[in-house]
Order: structure tokens, then C-alpha cells, then sequence
């Protein structure tokens, strides 16, 4: 069973961007799934990693979208992006010296602060860039 389950209410009307974010989506419930199913912490270090490439990724993109458009928040958006990228930086890193990581407390951050992010500071941006022509 999913952990996000991809809905229209979490469409930002940019097309680019919600492609992102299904993937992201994805990333994060197969971390969940390797996680259930107990698989070693390679597995779930190798997932953990590609979620913070992606993610990287992913702001950069939207980050340049909205500096190109003049975006009025951008500073304050672009803060939330850097403070995920360190807390889920730190998870890894927890994964990698050795110490047990709660998959709970992971799983449950990761599903809160992207679903919070997407539903909140990212459709602020969405009727702003699709204003521009953006979608």
C-alpha cells in the first residue's frame, strides 16, 4: 500500500513540476515499501540517497522557475527547500554511521513535510506562474 497517494489536489498546474513531484511520490513510497518489507539498509541508503539527488534536483528547477518569473516569495521558499535538503541529509547520514533510524519517524517526516510543502508553499507559486503563461 502507497504511503502518498497522488491526487489532483496536489497538482501545482505546471506541468513540469507535478512531474517532479509524482516522482518524488514514488521515490518515497518505494522507500516505504523496502522498509516494510525489512530489506537491508543498503537498499533503503541506496533509495534514501536518490531521494535527496532528486529532490536537489527538483528545487533547483523550481527554484530557477521562479527566479526567472520574479517569484515574491522566492527567498522564503527557497529556505524551506535548504532546511528539507539538511533534515533528510542528516537521516542518511544516520543510515550510514550505523545508527538505527526509526522508519516511522522517516516515513511519517517525509510524507508530512512533503505533502505540507506541495499543499501550501507550492500552490502559493502555482496561480502566479500560470498568470505568466506558465503551465
Amino acid at each position: 500500500m502507497a504511503l502518498i497517494n497522488w491526487n489532483d489536489n496536489y497538482s501545482v498546474k505546471v506541468y513540469g513540476i507535478d512531474a517532479q513531484h509524482k516522482k518524488l511520490v514514488n521515490i518515497i513510497n518505494e522507500l516505504h515499501d523496502k522498509m516494510k518489507e525489512g530489506k537491508g539498509k543498503e537498499v533503503v541508503g541506496k533509495l534514501l540517497s536518490e531521494l535527496v539527488d532528486y529532490t536537489v534536483f527538483h528545487f533547483s528547477f523550481e527554484e530557477k522557475l521562479l527566479t526567472n518569473n520574479n517569484y515574491p516569495e522566492l527567498k522564503t521558499h527557497a529556505k524551506q527547500h535548504s532546511d528539507l535538503i539538511v533534515q533528510v541529509k542528516d537521516f542518511l547520514k544516520k543510515l550510514e554511521s550505523g545508527n538505527s533510524i526509526l522508519a516511522l519517524e522517516l516515513m511519517n517526516f517525509l510524507k508530512k513535510w512533503l505533502v505540507e510543502h506541495i499543499l501550501d508553499s507550492d500552490k502559493k507559486y502555482s496561480a502566479f506562474l500560470n498568470e505568466k503563461g506558465i503551465s
